[in-house]
């Protein structure tokens, strides 16, 4: 069984085995991107992190703690990353553009679905208060006819006069 000691040290040595393998992976690819300078840019887009800089010829590792290369590094239009054909700076506003029109059209469907809820709800609500309407109009001519029997039969047997029972209905 174990106890409480053990499991505090448990977090710590998952943390530190955690920052070991991400040293080891980032460290090693950083020496063989630079290793391909000199080649073509499809031997360097070989490896993923690397990024080819058609302007001077070279294979950088992609920097990952800035989202995009600095223009400092390599400009948009001249890095390649993934395939050749593609520029980065096209890259990112087709990507751009996508992203925008998914958004655009989740946003439209959303608002449709809302809406056309919001109307059946409206019909529903508008079909019950008919029918609501309805029983009662009937409900209110049952009433009135029950009445006018009433009073029929107390005129018949003589009992529309004064009731000693009327003071109570």
């Amino acid at each position: 069984m174990m106890d409480l000691r053990s499991l505090v040290g448990l977090p710590a040595v998952l943390l530190l085995f955690g920052l070991v393998t991400v040293f080891a992976q980032t460290a090693a690819p950083r020496l063989v991107c630079e290793t391909k300078n000199g080649t073509s840019c499809e031997e360097c887009l070989t490896i993923v992190t690397c990024l080819w800089c058609q302007k001077t010829k070279m294979c950088i590792t992609y920097p990952v703690n800035t989202i995009l290369p600095p223009h400092a590094l390599c400009p948009l239009n001249n890095a390649r990353w993934g395939r050749c054909w593609v520029n980065f700076q096209s890259l990112i506003i087709a990507m751009a553009v996508v992203g925008g029109v998914i958004i655009i059209a989740f946003l439209v469907c959303l608002f449709c679905c809302c809406k056309c809820e919001h109307i059946g709800s409206t019909r529903f609500d508008a079909k019950m208060e008919r029918r609501i309407n309805k029983m009662k109009g009937k409900q209110e001519e049952r009433k009135a006819e029950m009445k006018m029997r009433h009073e029929e039969i107390r005129t018949k047997y003589g009992l529309s006069g004064s009731n000693p029972y009327s003071k109570f209905s």
